[in-house]
């Protein structure tokens, strides 16, 4: 198979799924490694695939743009569990808190497994499900409802009259992007509501976002930038964007990112 001809291939399934791991087109196309990255490479030049760890995923930039839960998951692996990690830490036993949806939070949930006596809200059935297959019996998970969207989100009203009657010590929101003026934003309008409903709920609001969500701007703000009492991001947050969140957030808490390790890679 010709490379223009590889890559159309990649493209269609870019675009069918969101998103594509190279170890799985490599097993597709029957190339090397370094081939498929090549062709990543490329694609990626010409717009139309955003690299990401492991892969590529559909590119974007819209305001409105909304990347599906599967895009979403392969972006900033490394970071995400460093986040995850470093907030589980602020979970106390016998506390109930609140987790958005969203692959950042979804990846707090696998997190929580030394919690004990928890009780979770969430507008996500990824991390419903999450808490549910961890198989603790001291563990209350409460799922909203609501209307499903791409990123695989509950919301809309019967979500936000769930939320609205509850009081959480603790939500951990995840966000689409966070600027000065715009605050921490979603692309989807009815996810914002929601979102805000969550935030509402809370006696404490730690925002999880990393250092790639920094100055994007969804089309909807859930909250702005000096209602986050933490924010947890890691150490790739440049310094400008440091000195603005640390005048913003009460804490600002940087999670350290395990180097990643390069293979060589074998000749096509």
């Amino acid at each position: 198979m010709l490379a223009r001809q590889r890559q159309a291939v990649i493209l269609e399934e870019v675009r069918r799924t969101g998103a594509v791991r190279v170890s799985d087109l490599v097993t597709r196309l029957g190339v090397s490694d370094m081939t498929v990255r090549r062709d990543l490479d490329a694609l990626a030049r010409r717009g139309q695939v955003e690299k990401v760890y492991g892969g590529a995923t559909s590119a974007t930039g819209r305001s409105t743009d909304e990347p599906g839960f599967e895009a979403k998951s392969v972006r900033q692996l490394p970071e995400k569990e460093a986040i995850a990690a470093m907030a589980a830490e602020l979970v106390r036993p016998g506390t109930a808190i609140g987790l958005s949806a969203g692959t950042t939070t979804w990846t707090l949930a696998r997190y929580l497994d030394d919690v004990a006596d928890l009780t979770v809200v969430t507008n996500s059935i990824r991390v419903a499900d999450v808490l549910q297959q961890r198989g603790r019996t001291d563990r209350t998970v409460v799922l909203t409802g609501g209307v499903r969207t791409p990123s695989d989100a509950l919301v809309g009203p019967v979500a936000v009259q769930a939320l609205r009657s509850l009081h959480l010590d603790l939500v951990f929101l995840g966000v689409h992007g966070m600027a000065p003026n715009a605050g921490f934003t979603t692309p989807n309008l009815n996810e914002s509501e929601t979102d805000r409903a969550l935030v509402d709920a809370a006696s404490n609001l730690v925002v999880l976002a990393d250092h790639t969500k920094w100055a994007t701007i969804g089309i909807s703000t859930i909250a702005q930038l000096d209602e986050a009492h933490v924010l947890v991001s890691d150490e790739g947050l440049d310094q400008g964007a440091r000195e603005i969140l640390a005048e913003h957030v009460d804490e600002l808490v940087l999670a350290p990112v395990p180097a990643r390790r390069t293979q060589p890679e074998v000749g096509a």
